[in-house]
C-alpha cells in the first residue's frame, strides 16, 4: 500500500487556497490528477523539514520544488498529462520555461521589491502568519532572496541599474501574458477540455497576481485586460477549490472520488475525440484526471455574477 502523501504549504487569503505561487502550482496539479494529497498549512517555512515550501512528504521521501513534486506524483500514477501527445508534452515544457524566465521575475518584483506592495500587502500578509520575533526579519529575508534572484538572472549587461532591470522584466512579463492569452484563446484549458501540468503552472503564477489587491498594479492591470486569463483563474478556483474554501463538504471525499472515477470512465468509453496515447504511456496506465463534469465553465466576457465564480 502506498504511503500517505502530505503537502506543506503557505496558507491562503483573498479567496485563494494559498498566497504562494509555487504552492498553488502543486495544489492545483493534485486536484487535476486526483492525487490523494493531504494539505498541511504551516505558514512559516522554518517549521518545514527543509525550510521551504511547497514540500511533499510520503513515507521516508521528502521532496521540495514544484517540478520534482509533480514528477513524483506522476511516478505514483497520478498523471494529469497522460492524454497529451508528444508535441503537446514538448509545448508544456517550453511554456513552463517561458513562465520561469519571463513572468516569475516580475511576480517576485511585484510581491517583494515594489515598496508599496511590500509594506502594505506582502509583508503584513506573511508576517501575520509567522510568530514573533521571526515575523520581524523573515519577510525581510524573503525579500532579499527575491532581489538577489532577480539580479542574478536579469541584472547583467546591458542592464546596469535597477530601474533598467525593472523596466525590462515588466516588458517581458507583459509579452508573456499576451502570449499565454493568445495560446489559451476561448478554450477552458490550454490543451482543450482537461487541465494539465501547464494549466497548474499558469494558474499558480497568475491567480495571486489576479486576486491580491496590490496598490501598485501595472502588471495586474495588464492581466485584467486579458479576460480569458482572468476567466481561466476564476473557473479553476470555482471548479476545483470553491467547496474547500467555503468549508462545504456535501459528501465524503471517498464518495466524491468514486463518483468522479465513474463519470470519467463513462466519458472515456463513449468519447471518440480522445487521441491515442503514446505507446510508452499506454504501457503504463495512469489514474484518470479529475474532471468536474457537473460544473459549467464560464465563457470569456460573461459577467462576474455567475454562481460558480468567486468575486475578486
Amino acid at each position: 500500500m502506498a504511503s500517505p502523501m502530505e503537502l506543506s504549504c503557505w496558507g491562503g487569503d483573498w479567496g485563494l487556497p494559498s498566497v504562494h505561487a509555487e504552492c498553488l502550482v502543486v495544489m492545483a496539479y493534485a486536484r487535476f490528477s486526483s492525487a490523494p494529497v493531504k494539505v498541511k498549512i504551516i505558514d512559516h517555512c522554518w517549521r518545514a523539514p527543509r525550510g521551504t515550501v511547497p514540500l511533499l512528504i510520503s513515507g521516508d521521501t521528502v521532496i521540495s520544488q514544484p517540478a520534482k513534486i509533480l514528477n513524483f506524483l506522476r511516478k505514483q500514477k497520478y498523471n494529469a498529462d497522460y492524454e497529451l501527445s508528444a508535441k503537446e508534452g514538448a509545448d508544456t515544457l517550453a511554456y513552463i520555461a517561458l513562465l520561469e524566465e519571463k513572468l516569475h521575475p516580475a511576480l517576485m518584483h511585484t510581491f517583494w521589491i515594489e515598496a508599496d506592495n511590500y509594506y502594505r500587502v506582502t509583508k503584513p500578509c506573511f508576517a501575520s502568519r509567522i510568530p514573533f520575533p521571526l515575523s520581524w526579519f523573515l519577510p525581510r529575508n524573503m525579500a532579499g532572496e527575491a532581489l538577489n534572484r532577480i539580479l542574478l538572472t536579469k541584472g547583467g549587461p546591458p542592464l546596469f541599474s535597477m530601474a533598467e532591470v525593472e523596466a525590462q522584466i515588466y516588458r517581458d512579463a507583459k509579452e508573456c501574458l499576451n502570449l499565454l492569452s493568445h495560446r489559451l484563446g476561448t478554450s477552458p484549458f490550454f490543451f482543450g477540455n482537461m487541465p494539465t501540468t501547464l494549466d497548474a503552472f499558469v494558474f499558480g503564477f497568475l491567480a495571486p497576481l489576479f486576486k491580491i489587491p496590490f496598490p501598485k498594479v501595472q502588471l495586474q492591470d495588464h492581466l485584467k485586460m486579458l479576460p480569458n486569463l482572468c476567466r481561466f483563474c476564476d473557473d479553476i478556483l470555482s471548479c476545483y477549490f470553491r467547496l474547500k474554501l467555503l468549508g462545504v463538504s456535501p459528501v465524503g471525499p471517498d464518495t466524491v472520488d468514486a463518483n468522479l472515477q465513474k463519470l470519467t470512465q463513462l466519458v472515456n468509453k463513449e468519447s471518440n475525440l480522445i487521441e491515442k496515447m503514446d505507446d510508452n504511456l499506454r504501457k503504463s496506465p495512469q489514474h484518470p484526471p479529475r474532471k468536474l463534469t457537473t460544473l459549467k465553465l464560464s465563457r470569456t466576457g460573461e459577467g462576474s455574477s455567475s454562481p460558480n465564480r468567486l468575486s475578486p
